[in-house]
């Protein structure tokens, strides 16, 4: 599977899921079954390597931000839910978080944000496939630390500062 299959997915999914990520996981999951298990976990290795990409301390703050706060493992699911969001969205936020002021239609606390169980889709569908948990993918692992230059994630003048579009339209 290539880069560009791998987000026909995301975005198939997404659009059919009409934005529920819980629904767009479960989409996922009954996409993947449909191929073969290798090319489940070349699917799994395009979306662990885009989480990993993901793991910077602005994007941390526009988590923040969006979900007014969000520990380590919101953060996570916040990273597979931008996943989730395509391409488009994905990349513009990884290269400037304070896009997502304007890449984002609008956001619901209650829906958006969390996306969780599309980080398990691959997994679940290989172990439909197989009967077997998905071995290693051989990737680098997680970074132990968010990249970037730290943030105090709780000082509102430090986020607003890093994240001025973002915090003025959802935070303000």
């Amino acid at each position: 599977m290539d880069e560009t299959e791998f987000w026909e997915l995301i975005d198939a999914t997404r659009e059919a899921a009409e934005g529920d990520p819980e629904e767009q996981a479960d989409l996922l999951v009954e996409r993947l079954c449909r191929l073969d298990p290798e090319r489940v976990l070349d699917f799994a290795r395009h979306f662990e390597a885009r989480y990993h990409r993901a793991c910077t301390w602005d994007l941390w703050a526009a988590a923040w931000v969006l979900l007014d706060g969000a520990s380590d493992d919101v953060f996570e699911s916040f990273r597979c839910w931008l996943i989730g969001q395509g391409r488009e969205v994905y990349e513009g936020a990884v290269h400037d978080p304070d896009a997502l002021a304007e890449l984002l239609d609008d956001f619901d606390e209650e829906i958006d944000g969390d996306g969780e169980e599309l980080g398990y889709a691959a997994d679940e569908a290989y172990e439909q496939l197989t009967g077997s948990v998905a071995p290693d993918l051989g990737l680098a692992s997680a970074p132990a630390d968010p990249r970037g230059t730290p943030l105090d994630l709780e000082d509102d003048q430090a986020l607003a500062e890093r994240l001025p579009r973002l915090w003025e339209r959802f935070a303000a």
